[in-house]
C-alpha cells in the first residue's frame, strides 16, 4: 500500500510524523511519499519537497511563492500519475491543498482530508470544493462531523491529534524543577511568538511592549519566550537587544511545552498551539498582527468573528484575542491591563482556568492519531496493490 501526504504547516508536521508512526504500526511495510517537514521524514515517509518551509499567510505573501507552487502543483499531479498512490492524505494548508486534492480526484485516486480547515467558521462558502474534490473528512472537533455531513460531504470524528500529542509529550524535569524555583519568588509570563517568519516579525514587537509594561507593573515578573527554531531565538534576541535590554526575559527553543504549564499566563501570537493552553489550561491573551488590506476585507466579508480555535470551538471570548493593525498603542495597553488582572487577581486567574477547563472536558479527547489510522486503513481495501483503490462507500 502506498500513501502520498501533502502537508504545509509546522503543525501539520507534527499531526502527520504521528499519523505515519501509526500507519507503520498498523500496516507494516506500507510506502509513504510526500510534500512535507521533517519530523514526517523522521517518521519514515519520503520526502518529495519540504513544503513546510513555505508556510505563509495572506495574499500579498503568498504572491512571491505563486511559481513555486504551481511547480509543485505539477510535481505533484506527475507524481500521483506515475505512482498510482492508494490515497492521498491532506492536512489542513487548504490554499495549495485544494490544488493536491483536484489532481488527485482528475486521476481518480481516493482523497482524504485530515485535520480539515475550519470552514464553518472562517469559510462555509468553501464546503463545495471539500464535497468536489475529498472523498472524506476526518474531523478533529465533535460538531464538525454534522456539520460537514448535513453539507453532503462524507465525514467523520476521530478527535484531534494535538490533545494526543499533549497528553504523551513528556516535560523536562530539570526545567520544570528550576521553573518551580523560579515561581517561589517571581510571576512567570509565557510568551509564545509565533511558528512562522512574518508572524514573529509582526508580533514580537508588541509582545516586547507588553513585557516592558508589565515589568514595569510588576518588578517581580520574568518572562519565557518560547520560540519555535533557533533563528527565531535569534531574532527575538535581536529585537530585545534593540528595544529592551534590561527585559527579565529568558528565551527557549524546543521547550513550548513546559513553558506553557510553568506559566501563570500566556501573551501568544494565534496559530494551533492556542489548543496546548486549552489542555494545560493556561490563561492566554491572543494577538495577531494583520495588514491593512486583510483588515478591511475581513471587515468587508464578515470572515470570522475569532481568530483562535478555542474561541471558535466554544463561540464566545473564552481566551481574549486581538488583531490589531496601524498604531497597535491602544491595542498594547488593553493586552497589558488583562494580563496584569490576571496575575494580581487570585479570583479571576482561577475563573479563567476553570473556564478552560470546562471546554477542554468537552472536546479534549484522546486516541484522535490511532483513529485516523484505522479510519484511512478501513476505507481502503487492504487486499489491492495498485492505486486504481477506491475509498469504501
Amino acid at each position: 500500500m502506498h500513501i502520498f501526504f501533502s502537508v504545509g504547516e509546522p503543525s501539520g508536521d507534527l499531526h502527520a510524523a504521528r499519523l505515519i508512526s501509526e500507519l507503520r504500526r498498523q500496516r507494516p511495510g506500507i510506502q509513504m511519499t510526500a510534500f512535507g517537514g521533517h519530523l514526517m521524514e523522521q517518521a519514515g515517509c519520503r520526502l518529495l519537497y519540504r513544503l513546510t518551509d513555505l508556510a505563509v499567510m495572506g495574499f500579498i505573501r503568498v504572491v512571491p511563492l505563486l511559481w513555486t507552487f504551481f511547480r509543485l502543483v505539477r510535481k505533484a499531479r506527475q507524481h500521483l500519475r506515475d505512482t498510482r498512490p492508494d490515497a492521498v492524505i491532506l492536512v489542513d494548508f487548504p490554499g495549495f491543498n485544494w490544488w493536491i486534492a483536484r489532481a488527485a480526484r482528475n486521476l481518480k485516486i481516493p482523497v482524504i482530508y485530515y485535520v480539515p480547515p475550519q470552514l464553518w467558521a472562517w469559510a462555509p462558502w468553501r464546503v463545495g470544493r471539500m464535497r468536489r474534490f475529498v472523498d472524506h473528512v476526518l474531523c478533529c472537533l465533535p460538531f464538525e462531523e454534522a456539520w460537514y455531513r448535513a453539507r453532503g460531504v462524507s465525514a467523520e470524528f476521530v478527535g484531534h491529534p494535538f490533545f494526543d500529542e499533549v497528553a504523551e509529550r513528556g516535560l523536562d524535569g530539570r526545567f520544570m524543577a528550576q521553573a518551580a524555583e523560579r515561581k517561589k519568588a517571581r510571576r512567570l509570563v509565557a510568551i509564545l511568538p509565533g511558528s512562522r517568519n512574518h508572524e514573529v516579525a509582526h508580533n514580537f514587537p508588541l509582545q516586547i511592549a507588553v513585557m516592558q509594561n508589565l515589568a514595569a507593573r510588576l518588578p517581580d515578573a520574568r518572562f519565557l519566550v518560547a520560540c519555535y527554531k533557533d533563528a527565531h531565538k535569534r531574532q527575538c534576541a535581536a529585537e530585545i537587544a534593540a528595544r529592551a535590554p534590561n527585559l527579565p526575559v529568558e528565551l527557549h527553543v524546543g521547550r513550548t511545552s513546559e513553558i506553557i504549564e510553568s506559566a501563570a499566563v500566556c501573551l501568544m501570537v494565534s496559530g494551533s498551539v492556542s489548543l496546548e493552553l486549552l489542555a494545560r489550561t493556561t490563561p492566554a491573551v491572543v494577538v495577531y498582527r494583520v495588514g491593512f488590506i486583510f483588515y478591511w476585507f475581513a471587515r468587508a466579508v464578515a470572515i470570522c468573528k475569532y481568530i483562535s480555535l478555542p474561541n471558535l470551538i466554544a463561540d464566545r471570548l473564552i481566551m481574549p484575542e486581538f488583531a490589531p493593525y496601524g498604531d497597535c498603542s491602544g491595542t498594547i495597553l488593553e493586552m497589558t491591563a488583562l494580563l496584569h488582572h490576571w496575575l494580581i487577581d487570585p479570583a479571576e486567574h482561577a475563573r479563567r482556568v476553570a473556564e478552560l477547563a470546562g471546554l477542554k472536558s468537552r472536546v479534549a479527547t484522546a486516541g484522535a492519531t490511532a483513529n485516523a489510522a484505522a479510519a484511512i486503513l478501513a476505507r481502503l481495501n487492504p487486499s489491492a496493490t495498485s492505486g486504481a483503490n477506491r475509498v469504501a462507500a
